[in-house]
């Protein structure tokens, strides 16, 4: 959720299916009209003008598009969003690039509008056993974060409130954002646009599934228990319900704040340590990863600032909304291409996308190895043989510079000046999701500026067999 700031307060979300359908269909038939003008107008140009009038008229289609989703907020917000994150393999670039500036609104409801939803879900007499601020700490979406404190012991606690209606509006939200895609002309339905629609609409209701929400982080307070390196909010399911989530207050810096970013280079890399450590704990054992990159679901505990003080700097985990589930049959090839990266084996690398479709033995070898080197070219930072990194990737001791590596941009430009386009198939649902989250930690670690090799993690996780000689702490004397 968005940190806190000044801002109008708006009495209600329109989240009645009718209202919302009416809006979007009138943007929608705008939309078209705009599309169908376009296009008849646009016949007789020549090919490279029709091309760059075209290329203009869907920047302006999806700018409009975002006009139209950000004055309705609620789910249609988050559902944008979620476009954005996932949809690049089935919209076109102008529109994914608009809906990414379709951020979460900082616009919150008003105190007497959450505080119906407070009684309606908890009930005056349990509501009554808490000091809650009125003023919103953040906002998004979906719903709002209000501090409180249990007057009985004083207890700091945040309850993370869904807003009226919100539930109820996916399923015709979606319908409706598909419908405005359809009529704007911005897409083409097809049987994978079709499944991916379907993995937003699951995604949107785990998003507003609070008892699931509660589950799941509990489930991950425990399996993170004996690691004291990261913190997870403690449940208090006495003022939780389907609707609102109670949890403890976890103090903590974003993680680009000027306090983490002070920090020794050794602490922001034990920082950076830990993150990649997760994923490979979510990845290679517990088959569940967290895959929402969104910076705010992050906090950085700074030893020493508050209550006990364990000798090293944490990381608290929020928002566990987004969790997915993944099987053996789809994690098991997805582990044989990154094994094969670690071993420099390009056949094994390929073999794992064909199993996942999308890559094909139809394909020429050409082309199969040039995706292979692509995907193993992304494993850099965690590679066994470090000679080919970049002379700007290494610093003065030989560890990876995570942040200078400028290495996303890097594999872009590569697949950029291949022939891969032509041939690459839209990747499975669980792999653009598992692919966001890889993104995710990177971009985490190189905001910290952390410089560290990963290789001996990734080696801990691909052999668990092996001797472990790596350290999990890093000492504030560092």
């Amino acid at each position: 959720m968005s940190s806190k700031r000044s801002g109008s307060k708006v009495s209600r979300i329109k989240t009645g299916s009718f209202e919302r359908r009416l809006s979007l269909t009138r943007a929608g038939l705008t939309a078209g009209t705009r599309m169908a003008s376009h296009m008849a107008t646009n016949w007789f140009s020549s090919k490279e003008t029709r091309e760059q009038r075209h290329r203009a008229m869907l920047s302006s289609q999806a700018r409009f598009l975002v006009d139209e989703l950000g004055r309705l907020k609620g789910s249609v917000v988050k559902i944008g969003q979620m476009m954005a994150l996932y949809g690049e393999h089935f919209l076109p670039e102008e529109v994914t690039e608009a809906l990414h500036t379709l951020e979460d609104q900082t616009t919150s409801l008003e105190w007497p509008s959450i505080e119906r939803v407070l009684v309606a879900e908890l009930g005056s007499q349990r509501l009554a056993e808490l000091d809650i601020d009125p003023e919103p700490i953040g906002a998004a979406s979906l719903g709002q974060v209000h501090r409180a404190v249990r007057r009985s012991d004083g207890t700091e606690l945040v309850l993370k409130v869904q807003y009226p209606g919100v539930a109820d509006a996916v399923d015709s939200d979606l319908n409706a954002v598909a419908q405005l895609l359809k009529v704007a002309r911005l897409v083409n339905f097809g049987p994978e646009f079709d499944d991916w629609l379907e993995e937003v609409r699951d995604m949107m209701h785990r998003e507003v599934d609070y008892r699931l929400e509660a589950r799941t982080t509990e489930k991950f307070r425990t399996l993170l228990a004996d690691d004291p390196r990261f913190i997870v909010p403690r449940v208090l399911p006495e003022y939780s319900s389907d609707h609102v989530i109670a949890s403890t207050f976890e103090e903590g810096h974003s993680v680009g704040s000027q306090e983490v970013r002070h920090l020794s280079l050794a602490r922001r890399s034990a920082l950076g340590k830990a993150a990649l450590e997760l994923f490979f704990r979510e990845l290679f054992v517990w088959g569940e990863i967290q895959t929402d990159p969104n910076f705010g679901n992050y906090r950085i505990r700074i030893a020493g600032e508050e209550g006990e003080d364990p000798g090293y700097d944490r990381i608290v985990l929020l928002d566990f909304g987004a969790v997915q589930s993944y099987s053996a049959e789809f994690l098991d090839p997805v582990i044989e291409m990154i094994r094969g990266s670690y071993e420099n084996d390009l056949d094994a690398v390929i073999d794992g996308g064909v199993r996942l479709h999308f890559m094909s033995m139809d394909w020429p070898a050409e082309v199969r190895q040039t995706f292979g080197r692509v995907c193993m070219s992304v494993l850099e930072p965690l590679a066994r043989e470090q000679s080919e990194w970049p002379e700007h990737a290494v610093n003065a001791e030989g560890e990876y510079r995570w942040k200078q590596s400028d290495l996303p941009s890097r594999v872009a430009r590569t697949a950029a000046r291949s022939a891969i386009s032509r041939y690459f198939r839209v990747p499975p649902k669980e792999f653009v999701f598992l692919n966001r989250k890889l993104i995710g930690v990177y971009t985490f670690i190189a905001v910290l500026h952390s410089e560290f090799n990963g290789e001996p993690l990734l080696r801990r996780y691909l052999y668990p067999d092996a001797p472990d000689t790596s350290s999990t702490t890093q000492s504030t004397k560092a």
